[in-house]
């Protein structure tokens, strides 16, 4: 198929030259990439669990556990200020774009005088980086209970940031004692969706012959029960018959996809640390001997770093393709720390592309407003440059030429401009926010703030050597093709 013909959300797209033929090796990361969720009802259950552990076990009153879920409120590439209480949404240059305090908007003007007196530093412990889908949840919460807070006085009530320290802990604790596992683990068809093409697209790599690994944070007993579900067949469910679908034959069980399979990676410590690998047993617990030399095909890895990792799977540097779904843990860290090259999963891609397909003809028409707007600001500055000199000619007392006539003509052309600027400006603000509104109500796209890119798509161009929407899109692509980026100018040179 050619790249024209497919359908735009299911695109791969290019940052940099990428060309699959050199790659030898294929990673996956496993939760958002190959395993993609059903985001609004994981991410309420998220917050349901994390509320209940801010009662049971920080004190927080029980009246928060009726506290509504709104998945609109939060989108990845959002800052939070812990001190103040604020979630703003930074351009490229870390300027703040739209802002909230709770849940009540910012107008632009305070943001201004909130955060662009002097640099903000998104390093700074102050602030908190939402750059994962895993962590929306987090800023939904901090939103809600920052404005419940806000409007009751109870005695002893947490600051701002105690608020973020308490969500932080308590989202940890629900991950880590299986809250929230052990739920969308009982009910996979629920909270995963299972893409029927994934298993094609893994044998269509494999036939070119790549080797595949699976490098996941996750441990090993819910690795396996969400990677059967996406590649071993129908799963047992209520209602449903018990009975198995037949497997491919070349792939009696998910496992037989993979050259290598490690579990509990610890990302991004496994791209910067040099923690050994465990060896694991069928049923996940480590064997007493750990094994040394090439990684053997059938073989469970627990940890591991990224120097050992390459020596033992005997494939390094731009020959590795690595896919996954975290700007820091998946993308950032292997690019800083080996020369391996990267795909990043959108999962909010399909939807940003459609809406913008859809509504195209008023982003044609906000771009014919910004030149419009350019043009009458141009105008405006000539006009005004020309009532300065004829001011001059007035004021000097060696001439007598009369320019009144001349004067009154170009202030009435001045305040015509004035009028038009005036009404293309109102005419820009209320489109730019019907445009975005049409991505979300609250943060407008995820790739854009204002007349910049934002800083989260900032970040994607930066690491991600090409991005799509889902591990199956490449199975519209052959598995030696030449993604070709765009050729990159100034802009001068456009």
């Amino acid at each position: 198929m050619r790249p024209l013909d497919i359908p735009r959300a299911n695109r791969i797209y290019v940052n940099r030259n990428l060309r699959l033929d050199k790659i030898e090796m294929v990673g996956f990361d496993m939760d958002y990439t190959l395993a993609l969720y059903n985001q609004p009802r994981i991410e309420e259950l998220s917050m349901r669990a994390t509320l209940h552990k801010l009662v049971t076990a920080k004190g927080y009153p029980e009246a928060i556990l009726g506290l509504a879920y709104d998945p609109t409120l939060a989108v990845r590439g959002l800052v939070i200020d812990r001190e103040n209480g604020n979630i703003f949404k930074p351009d490229r240059y870390g300027f703040p774009g739209r802002a909230r305090h709770g849940l009540a908007s910012i107008d632009r003007e305070h943001a201004v005088d909130l955060y662009q007196g002097e640099r903000t530093r998104l390093s700074n412990r102050r602030y908190a980086w939402i750059d994962s889908l895993f962590a929306l949840p987090e800023a939904v919460l901090y939103g809600c209970l920052v404005d419940y807070f806000d409007r009751h006085q109870l005695a002893g009530k947490p600051s701002y940031s105690t608020i973020w320290e308490n969500i932080r802990e308590c989202i940890d604790l629900a991950h880590r004692d299986g809250s929230i596992k052990t739920v969308v683990g009982d009910e996979l068809a629920g909270y995963v969706e299972r893409d029927d093409a994934l298993a094609e697209t893994l044998h269509k790599f494999r036939s070119s012959g790549k080797r595949l690994f699976l490098l996941t944070n996750s441990a090993w007993d819910y690795t396996s029960r969400v990677m059967s579900y996406l590649l071993d067949g129908a799963p047992k469910r209520v209602g449903e018959s018990s009975t198995p679908a037949p497997y491919p034959s070349p792939y009696p069980s998910w496992r037989h996809y993979f050259d290598v399979i490690v579990v509990s990676a610890g990302k991004p410590e496994f791209f910067t640390e040099e923690h050994a690998f465990v060896d694991l047993d069928a049923g996940g617990e480590p064997l007493r001997k750990a094994s040394a030399g090439p990684f053997q095909r059938g073989r469970i890895y627990m940890g591991g770093n990224i120097k050992d990792f390459q020596e033992r799977a005997r494939a390094s540097g731009d020959r590795v393709l690595f896919v996954g779904d975290h700007i820091y843990g998946d993308m950032l860290r292997s690019r800083k720390s080996s020369n391996w090259r990267t795909a990043m999963v959108l999962q909010e891609l399909e939807h940003e592309v459609t809406t913008h397909d859809r509504i195209r003809p008023e982003l044609s028409r906000l771009d014919r407003l910004d030149a419009e707007l350019i043009h009458l600001d141009g105008e405006l500055n000539e006009r005004q440059v020309a009532l300065r000199a004829l001011q001059k000619i007035e004021d000097d007392p060696s001439t007598d030429e009369p320019v009144s006539a001349a004067k009154r003509t170009i202030k009435e052309a001045i305040e015509k401009l004035r009028r038009d600027l005036r009404a293309a400006k109102i005419q820009h603000r209320t489109l730019e926010s019907s445009i975005d509104d049409a991505f979300n109500p609250h943060w407008g796209p995820i790739f854009r703030e204002g007349y910049e890119v934002s800083k989260f798509g900032d970040q994607v161009e930066a690491y991600a050597c090409v991005y799509t929407s889902r591990v199956s899109n490449f199975r519209f692509y052959s598995p030696m093709q030449y993604f070709r980026g765009p050729r990159d100018r100034m802009p001068h040179e456009r």
